[in-house]
């Protein structure tokens, strides 16, 4: 069969066309069932048959406006005709505007930029300025971490994604995070700081250039830092000349119901990187918010950094139209407004189903954990893998019209950010009664 691109395709052919011609990330080919999607609006998204879905997941928590808003199409449309392409050694105005923008609602005196095309690349790019301007090159990461699949973000990421990516980049020191405390578990704050300093005096802090980490860990779980917690990392890291590297890729732009999940403490990092929720994933766009102290070491030398497409005009125009977008609807607000509407129904969950173990939410930033046990507390799906019993939730979900993300046997709660409650109760509603498939399994 010929196809143009003008024939209207229907939903078994879009999946023949992609099963055979396009490669999948993160897939073992053979195995994927990916939905088909057609058009979306709002929170919600169709197939080319008709069926709606709800998108639970914000795609990968990144449409943080929601779906098809007319506003950034606009920008978009409006910057093409414009100018479509500069290369990065040039100046323009929507770059410009993005910076003066961005510095509006950035913490403390994160006031300079520099724009990537995605978050790993961001990470990137702080991770060699942290280098450059402490003369070390040891880094400091989680355990329990994402960063990217680049070779710097893929080094310094500590979940199993990283594996089939070793041995990576040199210099990388693992220690754990405090999700002991996020899971219920006692873990005096004082504690566990003791414990990362401990291990910077093992590794030599004169040799560690950067602590970096996602201020709420996402798909290892939304760990949610206890207080005191990262004004703790904040003053080791000054104490011992350590840039502190905020990783708010999935965080930022108002899913924990402020700006910044930083903005929960009041601290501010050396670098904050950015993406997803800068352009709502319009458009691919990163960005490393830096202090004073770092932008000002590059007054007289040079960075060694940048590609093709940094600050590509079209990106940052969406990324305008998004901000803007978030403040002028409150979407932040939105976020904060709903945070205990969304902890009363990840409770209710688990107080009506005994498959449901731990429930943690910051804003619309949420996840469970589905458990074979509750004396026990044993995950229905093992660590880096899957069950039967999580397919068939899955399944269930996407048959009554909910598509969310899960990771081993956490399930995540983040729809786009305009979600009214009427609909986040319609959402749970649906979750709800897909949970007989887990409550099932209870020993």
């Amino acid at each position: 069969m010929t196809v143009t691109s003008t024939d209207r395709l229907t939903t078994d052919e879009i999946l023949r066309l992609n099963r055979e011609y396009t490669f999948f990330s993160w897939s073992a080919q053979a195995k994927i069932n990916p939905i088909v999607i057609d058009r979306a609006e709002g929170i919600h998204f169709w197939d080319p048959d008709g069926k709606r879905y709800i998108d639970f997941n914000s795609q990968l928590m990144s449409v943080n406006i929601g779906h098809g808003d007319k506003r950034v199409a606009d920008a978009i449309a409006e910057q093409a005709h414009k100018l479509a392409f500069a290369a990065p050694q040039f100046a323009t105005e929507v770059r410009g505007r993005l910076g003066q923008l961005l510095a509006e609602v950035t913490p403390g005196d994160l006031n300079r930029f520099f724009f990537t095309l995605v978050g790993a690349e961001a990470n990137e790019n702080a991770l060699r300025m942290a280098r450059i301007v402490t003369g070390r090159q040891k880094v400091m990461a989680y355990h329990r971490s994402y960063h990217g699949a680049t070779a710097g973000s893929i080094s310094v990421t500590g979940d199993p994604r990283r594996w089939a990516n070793e041995p990576g980049v040199p210099g990388v020191i693992r220690v754990l995070d405090p999700w002991r405390w996020a899971r219920g578990e006692p873990e005096p704050v004082d504690e566990h700081l003791a414990y990362i300093e401990e291990v910077m005096q093992y590794e030599g802090p004169h040799t560690i250039a950067a602590f970096i980490m996602e201020t709420v860990t996402g798909t290892n779980g939304i760990l949610i830092p206890p207080d005191g917690y990262l004004e703790g990392i904040r003053d080791l890291c000054t104490r011992h000349g350590i840039i502190m590297i905020c990783d708010e890729v999935m965080a930022g732009f108002g899913r924990t119901g402020r700006w910044f999940a930083v903005d929960h403490w009041n601290v501010v990092p050396d670098l904050l990187t950015m993406a997803k929720g800068l352009t709502s994933s319009y458009l691919p766009l990163g960005a490393v918010a830096m202090s004073p102290k770092v932008a000002e070491f590059f007054n007289d030398r040079v960075y060694f950094g940048g590609l093709t497409y940094s600050s590509h005009p079209i990106s940052c125009a969406a990324a305008i139209a998004a901000v803007n977008v978030l403040r002028d609807d409150d979407l932040v607000g939105n976020a904060g407004r709903l945070d205990p509407i969304m902890k009363e129904l990840l409770h209710g969950l688990q107080e009506r189903h005994p498959s449901v173990g731990t429930v943690r939410s910051i804003g619309l930033f949420g996840v469970f954990e589905l458990i074979r046990s509750r004396v026990t507390m044993e995950p229905i799906a093992p660590f880096n893998g899957s069950s039967p019993e999580m397919a068939a939730l899955d399944a269930k979900l996407r048959e009554d019209g909910l598509y969310t993300m899960f990771h081993w046997n956490q399930v995540f709660t983040n729809p786009p950010l305009c979600i009214t409650e009427a609909q986040l109760r319609e959402g749970f509603a649906i979750i709800d009664r897909a949970l007989e498939a887990t409550d099932a399994a209870i020993a």
